[in-house]
């Protein structure tokens, strides 16, 4: 098989988080058409446990620890290098050390880089083609967190969504082929950067359907008589905290003085103090993290997304809908989704949220559309294959220029 270095900012398990949901299925499609050599960090400690699930689908791999908080210290001196503070924030000469000697001893032609600032480690070869996957166009996002903050963060915010833009351009023309999470993104990449078009695709995300379905054999993690609202995400991610905080501040008010006996449940890892605080309400619920989300999504009469800073495709919208279950969410939360079924409400305001939350608990546990728009476009194994034959084609095109 032909040989690929895979690049990736996170380790690609345990897939728990959107990032490492879609590199982590990725992964496990590139090791069946390549003899992959991984290089990612490690930033959480309790994923050092988790490093043998990942060399399964390695010939070669490097994982490097690293401290968040000595690296985002490390990043501040993109500005003095005039760099968006995302690419410093990875700089790591062990793994620049790694990626020389694994290109040199193995002969690699071909990079997969997963995040726009891997690209750092490869883009001074010249010799190799390089796909990108960008997922997000993250420099809009910081734009949008810009748009949340006071200066002197809105202006830092401002700052980098200026730098890592010009930064993705780079990478897209030192790239064979970027790719994004959904046609909507690819297209406004485009829009942004014309001249680049040519090399703009996009490989949609998608759900283990068999993983995320309904199962007689959950037990109900709710207390009896509950009637559960459900939001899932890693709470220690600002844009998950700021579209929990909306709802409880804007739309659960509403919602108390409309149907009595709701709780919200709010499902995810690292719960910041601000999402902790919520729970002095005694209709907010916080677990931080649960070893299976599945009961949870079941037995809830409804999911909200009501993000209002969101990039791609949201995984907890799919993986709710893939179980069957009443959705309602912002137009950001649905942006690159477009699930035109009766089991989906999409509204921007607390007062249509609310009327839209009430109407969906009333439609039942079930709502089998939802599951049939998931499976018929949203197939990991289909989405990775499209991938897989992306970086074939550019594998094909050098042999036949080789020949």
């Amino acid at each position: 098989m032909n040989k690929l270095l895979v690049l990736v900012h996170r380790i690609p398990y345990p897939p728990n988080k959107g990032d490492k949901i879609r590199s982590f299925h990725f992964l496990k499609q590139l090791a069946k058409h390549f003899d992959v050599y991984l290089g990612a960090f490690i930033d959480d400690e309790r994923d050092l446990g988790y490093t043998e699930e990942v060399k399964a689908y390695c010939s070669g791999i490097k994982l490097i620890r690293i401290n968040p908080t000595y690296r985002t210290l490390a990043s501040v001196k993109g500005l003095l290098m005039g760099a968006p503070l995302s690419v410093p924030y990875y700089d790591v000469p062990d793994m620049h050390s790694w990626v020389r000697e694994t290109i040199s001893q193995n002969n690699i032609e071909k990079v997969f880089v997963f995040s726009s600032a891997m690209a750092q480690f490869v883009t001074p070869y010249k010799e190799l083609s390089i796909v990108s996957d960008f997922v997000d166009i993250d420099s809009d996002k910081w734009r949008q967190y810009a748009e949340k903050k006071a200066w002197p963060l809105s202006w830092v915010y401002n700052r980098e969504s200026e730098k890592l833009f010009n930064y993705e351009i780079f990478v897209t023309r030192q790239s064979e082929k970027v790719l994004f999470v959904s046609q909507k993104e690819a297209e406004l990449f485009t829009t942004l950067s014309p001249e680049t078009a040519d090399k703009i695709d996009f490989v949609n995300n998608g759900v283990d359907s068999n993983f995320f379905t309904p199962n007689e054999s959950f037990s109900n993690p709710y207390k009896e008589n509950e009637s559960v609202i459900l939001f899932t995400g890693a709470m220690d991610y600002w844009a998950n905290v700021d579209a929990i905080i909306w709802f409880v501040e804007q739309v659960l008010p509403l919602l108390r003085e409309e149907q009595a006996g709701v709780v919200l449940y709010i499902v995810g890892s690292n719960p910041i103090a601000k999402v902790k605080e919520l729970q002095s309400l005694a209709d907010v619920i916080v677990t931080g993290r649960v070893e299976d989300m599945r009961p949870y999504l079941q037995f809830s009469k409804a999911v909200i997304a009501p993000l209002r800073i969101a990039r791609g495709i949201q995984n907890k919208v799919l993986e709710a809908m893939a179980m069957g279950k009443p959705v309602v969410a912002t137009s950001q939360a649905m942006e690159g989704i477009d699930a035109q079924t009766s089991g989906v409400r999409v509204e921007d305001t607390p007062h249509y949220f609310c009327k839209a939350v009430i109407e969906m608990m009333k439609l039942g546990f079930y709502r089998p559309e939802n599951r049939e728009f998931v499976e018929s476009g949203f197939s990991w194994a289909e989405n990775g294959e499209k991938l897989v034959s992306l970086i074939k084609q550019d594998f094909l095109k050098k042999n036949q220029l080789n020949n």
